[in-house]
Formats: C-alpha cells, structure tokens, sequence
C-alpha cells in the first residue's frame, strides 16, 4: 500500500515556513486556544489530580503554546515535539514570540514524528495536540502511540483539520487538474471512531467552522504556503502547476466570490479530549484487542 503523504516534504515545508508562520497563525492560535479551554479540567477540585509533571506539546510548531503551557506549570517538564527542524530551532529561541523568564524552566525541544513517539510508556501527564493529526493517515495508529505514553487518568487534548476545510480551494483544481492538490482531511466520525477504539477514557468530540475570505487564490496559496501547508501528498504532480491550469482554477474559483468581495475560505476544527485508562484497558491494534498485564500481576500457581 502507497503512502498518503510524503513525509520529508512536509518536513520541509514547515522548516521553510519557520520564520513567517508566526505572523500567519491567527487562527491557528484561536483553535489551539479554544482547544486548551479543556485543561481547565485539570483545577477542578472535585478532581483532585496532582500537578502535572510531564507535559507534551505534539507538533509544538515554534513553540508559542509549549511556552503558555511551561508558564502554567513552571515546574513541569514541558517538551516540544515537532518533526521540522526550523521549527524547533524557533523553540529554543523565543518560542514563537513569546519572552520567557531567564530565570525559569523552558520548554525543552525535540525532534519527533507523531507516529513513531520518543516517549516511555505511561510518561506524559498532559499531552497537548494542536492542528498536527491532518499530517498523519493512520490514525487508529497514532492514536494507539499516544495512548501508549500517557498515564492512567492524564488528560489529552487534540485538534486537527476536518474534511470541509479548504473545500473550495479544493473544487477550484478538482475542476481542472486530476492530480491532487489540496491534503484530504478527515471526518469527525472517522476521528472519534479511532479515538474510542485507541481505548482513552471518556472521550469527548466537538467541531467549529471558521468562514474567512482572501482577496484571490493566489494570496491564499501564499498564505498556505508562509504556514507551511502546502501539498505534501505523496500523488501530488511534482512538476510546477502550469500558469494555464492555474488561471482556470481561479476562474472557478472566482465563481466563488461572496458579496463582500473576498473568496470564500472554508476551515472546519475538530477536538477531542480523553483521559488515559487505567492499566490493563484493552487497546485496538490492527482490528485486534491487545491488554497489556503487568507480569507482577500474574498469578503463578505453584506445584
């Protein structure tokens, strides 16, 4: 089976895009705040859960959450994972912009790939995912990897990039061109069902639709491209888009255009929160239930 997306294209990407990804961001930053709402959970003292030790920022670009995170818990051991880079280079500078105390802990950045997590198994007290799960086509496998590494009753929290987000960009070069050129994003049911079937504890799904508008494609392709999200599937055409099936795909796209002026830009953000389940909870791997038992827990019937 070919793979979907062509890994080191997007880490490429998102290191070129290390510089201006800050200032192209805003609703990137809107989805990672009302995504973070949920850690309001963790104050609740009915709860009575213990400060979080290790928390982990998953796909931490320049690392502007992993630092609110650190200021949150400044004796946590914050790390930021991103696969790019220039992106991590942003971490152990000024974290997207954001001052750090010389005096305090800062996040610590490493170099990892969602699907294959650096991390020890039930390690991570608080694990954070903002807009990186679009970049992953096995999510039952993902989704299985950070279940592995959180603790019994930590919190997770992702976000990632529904199936309506980029839609009309994508009927625009559908009309023209077969070859892909916009990443397919997945379905909210599609989502939940690989979260429940990862095992997490009280899972909880929820949607938003941003509605925004660009003056014409090519600012929105340059926008796109400043953030680091260009077309990274493994089937796109590898040759230049050609100047003419360029312009036919902002002909239709200019069809498109709304009263105020501006072309429609569609984004659709999906949550999730969950709690890693206590120990012994069966997990899905490759349709197949699979417990984990620690081996002191086995009874040894003896002769």
């Amino acid at each position: 089976m070919s793979a979907l997306f062509d890994y080191r294209q997007i880490r490429r990407a998102f290191s070129r895009a290390a510089d201006t990804y800050t200032g192209l961001d805003e609703v990137q930053r809107e989805i990672g705040s009302r995504l973070a709402d949920s850690l309001d959970y963790l104050d609740d003292p009915a709860l009575a859960l213990p400060t979080p030790e290790v928390v982990v920022d998953l796909g931490a670009g320049p690392g502007h959450m992993a630092a609110l995170l650190q200021k949150r818990w400044p004796r946590a051991r914050v790390l930021a994972l991103d696969v790019a880079p220039g992106m991590l280079a942003q971490v152990r500078g000024q974290g997207g912009g954001f001052r750090f105390n010389p005096f305090a802990p800062r996040p610590v950045p490493v170099a990892a790939d969602a699907r294959a997590l650096p991390l020890a198994d039930r390690s991570v007290d608080v694990l954070y995912s903002n807009l990186c799960l679009q970049w992953v086509e096995d999510l039952p496998a993902v989704f299985a990897g950070l279940r592995r590494v959180l603790k019994p009753g930590g919190l997770m929290l992702v976000s990632t990039f529904g199936m309506d987000t980029l839609i009309e960009l994508r009927q625009a070069f559908a009309e023209v061109d077969e070859a892909p050129h916009v990443s397919p994003f997945t379905a909210i049911g599609p989502f939940g069902d690989a979260l429940i079937a990862a095992g997490f504890k009280d899972p909880v799904l929820d949607r938003d639709e941003f509605h925004l508008g660009q003056p014409d494609m090519a600012s929105l392709m340059q926008r796109l491209q400043g953030l680091g999200a260009t077309n990274a599937l493994a089937a796109r055409r590898r040759s230049l888009t050609g100047r003419q099936r360029f312009a036919r795909a902002g002909e239709v796209y200019e069809s498109m255009r709304k009263p105020d002026g501006q072309l429609p830009v569609t984004l659709e953000a999906i949550y999730a929160h969950a709690w890693g389940p206590p120990p012994g909870a069966p997990i899905r791997v490759g349709g197949i239930d699979e417990v984990q038992v620690p081996a002191s827990s086995i009874r040894v019937r003896k002769r």
